[in-house]
């Protein structure tokens, strides 16, 4: 069997936990942070696993992570 390419993007954008489940970041986090309340941006901050419905996807996408 032939190796499977990484997805680019991907790679980038996720990471998997100590478990083997996708770990993503908060989006709306880059501009127009003026009229975002400060608790709302500290909790954009955090990671968060990625949705059931996705967690297989993104698996297929960084096979070798």
């Amino acid at each position: 069997m032939p190796k499977i390419k990484t997805h680019s993007g991907a790679k980038k954008r996720f990471k998997l936990s100590g478990s083997g489940k996708p770990i993503r970041s908060h989006a709306l986090k880059s501009h127009i942070l003026t009229k975002k309340t400060r608790k709302r941006k500290r909790s954009l901050r955090q990671t968060v696993v990625a949705d059931a419905t996705n967690q297989r996807q993104i698996k297929r996408l960084i096979p070798y992570k």
